[in-house]
């Protein structure tokens, strides 16, 4: 006769995963980096692979929080709908990179709702190219901005260096930037003074809670202490 293991501590909130679009973004192995730290604050994971999820209202009104990789995609006007209605109502928000702040091109509405739209990621000079993601790594500096050190996500962090994707961010001014990143200026780009963009911010949205980082480009960024750390920290922030 076998008996049955004991129950594992209760889940307190539930906590949806939606992941896909382009997979040079790694959008499986980034969110499963993830799951277990989830699991490990009492929550219960479910893992959809597109945005359709959104458009069942009875159970986004459930989900506490949100953690969306879904790179190049699109979003259907209900599912929108139903992802802006649980945020509004309380859901919590997140992502990293192109999986949240590159999602759904074909969504003003989307765009509005996050408030930061990658528009390039400026790389290497043209002769030292050679075709691959790497091209566009680049040695730089995320700046923490003096509301960081108290904030929750970023308390006790410094100015840190990556070398990875630098997201030049298109944004508004009703983001609560914690960090930022500066585009230098180079003899072979057209533009003639450094553009700041905001690297972590954050997004009071009705009742929810938004987080977003732009570093966050592949596995390996991921798995920098203080890129985890943050975006660690940003999701529980975010979360109802």
């Amino acid at each position: 006769m076998t008996t049955a293991p004991p129950p594992g501590p209760p889940s307190s909130r539930n906590a949806l995963i939606v992941r896909g679009g382009w997979d040079g973004h790694q959008p499986v192995e980034a969110t499963e980096l993830f799951i277990p730290f989830l699991e490990q604050h009492g929550f219960s994971v479910r893992v959809e692979e597109s945005p359709k999820v959104y458009a069942d209202a009875e159970y986004m009104a459930t989900v506490d929080l949100i953690v969306q990789t879904n790179t190049m995609s699109t979003i259907e006007p209900n599912e929108f709908a139903g992802l802006r209605q649980a945020i509004e109502n309380g859901t919590g928000l997140g992502g990293w990179h192109g999986g949240i702040a590159d999602s759904y091109r074909n969504s003003a509405d989307y765009l509005q709702l996050i408030g930061g739209q990658f528009a390039a990621h400026p790389g290497k000079h043209p002769q030292e190219r050679t075709g691959e993601q790497s091209d566009n790594y680049m040695r730089h500096t995320v700046n923490m901005l003096p509301a960081a050190a108290a904030h929750p996500i970023t308390q006790g962090i410094a100015d840190f260096e990556l070398v990875t994707e630098q997201y030049w961010v298109l944004h508004d001014d009703y983001i609560d930037v914690l960090a930022t990143t500066t585009q230098a200026v180079r003899t072979w780009d057209p533009w003639h003074r450094p553009v700041t963009s905001p690297a972590f911010w954050t997004r009071q949205w009705g009742k929810g809670r938004i987080f977003v980082s732009t570093p966050g480009h592949r596995v390996e960024v991921l798995q920098n202490p203080t890129v985890r750390t943050i975006i660690e920290r940003g999701l529980l922030w975010a979360a109802r």
